[in-house]
């Protein structure tokens, strides 16, 4: 009989350990879910700001011609030539634009040029990015229009368009 007392009595130990390490676990395993969910941070950090550096537009660089000249009554495309000096790429957001055109000094008689810059939709749509330290060529399609008020000595002459280019990090 006392052998099985003992049987029975170590039944009944190993099912008081197994609770014990069951309750224990679900403590435990609680206990840790909360520290998990209710830890807090504290700490610094710092960071430095840097200045852009003005990325630059020109218009028609030795080389550079547009596929489509303007004529009375009709659109061309805008051909800018966009320089980035900062040592990261940046994207081409717009272009707006920003003074009245005028002709090539080899076309003094055409003081009515007639020609207006259409400014594309903002985002510039394909993206454009311009890589660090460098500079790439942007055509404008159709940006570029010509009203039938145009003086006959401006024909065969290059305008000069001035536009804002808007360009984000």
């Amino acid at each position: 009989m006392k052998a099985n007392r003992w049987i029975k009595s170590g039944s009944l130990a190993a099912a008081k350990a197994v609770a014990t390490a069951t309750v224990l676990s679900l403590v435990l395993g609680v206990g840790s879910a909360y520290a998990y969910w209710s830890t807090i941070g504290i700490g610094s950090g710092s960071a430095a700001n840097g200045t852009m550096q003005t990325v630059t537009v020109d218009a028609l660089v030795a080389g550079d011609s547009p596929a489509t000249t303007l004529v009375p009554g009709g659109t061309a495309e805008v051909i800018v030539r966009a320089s980035n000096p900062n040592a990261f790429a940046v994207q081409v957001y717009s272009f707006i634009a920003n003074g009245a055109a005028t002709a090539d000094s080899s076309h003094p008689l055409c003081t009515t040029t007639g020609v207006t810059f259409n400014a594309p939709a903002a985002p510039l749509t394909p993206t454009v990015t311009i890589p660090a330290n460098s500079s790439v060529l942007i055509t404008l399609p159709a940006a570029a229009s010509m009203s039938t008020a145009s003086q006959s000595s401006c024909q065969g002459a290059v305008f000069h368009l001035p536009v804002t280019m808007a360009v984000r990090k």
